[in-house]
């Protein structure tokens, strides 16, 4: 790593962004000693401290905060330039970050490896968490969630099939517990909570002929992880509320039963989602080409096929009458 100039610049701008040196230094390929010595070379050179320090965590000092306020829109400019340059090569290069949530992540997955295998310069950094996050403060060159809950600043590039949540339980749950056939029900039943990473407890939404109910159900189990989820409802504990991608391989083994699902209507799919105020790299747009050729072809897969004209005699002389 080179310990002058722009690269010192990134570091400060990278351990400012993860507060911890360890994270800056696998965000950008480096050591975590070198890190360190190309921050403290730079602290030395400018004559101030950037970085408060203890064992146990890393926060900006108020010259710091001020330092990184005023580097950041020069070095997007910088960013900005390259990627301009950048565009002139004939395939597309560099590292593209990428933020969404485990669930989206899984279902988006076939795209990514289709995306690595054309595009084999472009190194994808796929990160997941449950939170909704803002891109652009956390240096990701995109995101991939639910449409719903895409920021209204940021383009959206809409793909895959709608999506419905489902609830379901074991049949060994429904041998003990008459099947809901109303969220209000649900009163009545053991339901594995979820918790969301805001640490509220997420109430499940329903809807149906305009009536929209939500259910805080109550139960022995509160996780916030969906495969431990899917593990209780199979042993039997209680009711859970997952999407339908997420339980499709338990309903069709029968492992797992479906309830209430008229009261589970579509939503939008999921989407990716960028700035728009700022120059789209070459690796962001063949990426966003991809995922549109995989959008086009799920659509024509759904698309009904005609059937076989019917030519028996007695269709034949209907027909003619007709015309």
């Amino acid at each position: 790593m080179r310990t002058s100039g722009l690269a010192e610049l990134e570091a400060v701008m990278s351990v400012a962004r993860h507060r911890s040196f360890r994270a800056a230094a696998n965000d950008l390929g480096v050591s975590t000693s070198a890190l360190s010595h190309a921050v403290a070379a730079l602290e030395a050179r400018i004559g101030v401290r950037l970085f408060n320090r203890t064992t146990r965590s890393v926060s900006l000092s108020e010259a710091g905060a001020q330092f990184v306020s005023s580097i950041a829109p020069a070095l997007t400019t910088i960013q900005t330039a390259l990627d301009e340059a950048g565009t002139f090569r004939d395939t597309p290069s560099g590292t593209l970050r990428i933020n969404t949530s485990a669930g989206a992540a899984h279902q988006v997955m076939p795209v990514l490896i289709d995306f690595c295998a054309r595009y084999p310069d472009v190194k994808l950094d796929i990160v997941t968490e449950g939170k909704l996050i803002d891109i652009v403060v956390d240096g990701f060159d995109a995101g991939i969630r639910l449409m719903e809950i895409v920021p209204q600043d940021m383009i959206a590039v809409p793909f895959g099939d709608r999506q419905r949540f489902a609830v379901v339980g074991s049949p060994a749950y429904f041998a003990r517990h008459k099947p809901p056939r109303t969220p209000a029900d649900l009163r009545h039943h053991q339901c594995i909570r979820s918790r969301m990473p805001s640490g509220a407890i997420y109430q499940w939404e329903f809807e149906r002929h305009g009536e929209v109910v939500r259910v805080d159900g109550t139960g022995p189990m509160t996780l916030d992880e969906t495969g431990l989820m899917l593990m209780a409802a199979r042993a039997g504990v209680g009711l859970t509320y997952l999407t339908e991608w997420t339980v499709q391989a338990d309903l069709a083994a029968g492992t797992l039963v479906r309830v209430l699902e008229a009261w589970t209507p579509p939503l939008d799919g999921l989407a990716l989602y960028y700035p728009g105020r700022r120059h789209i790299p070459a690796a962001l747009r063949a990426l966003i080409e991809v995922i549109r050729e995989h959008a086009d072809a799920q659509r024509v897969a759904r698309k009904p096929q005609p059937r076989a004209p019917t030519t028996t005699p007695t269709k034949k002389r209907a027909t003619a009458k007709r015309a």
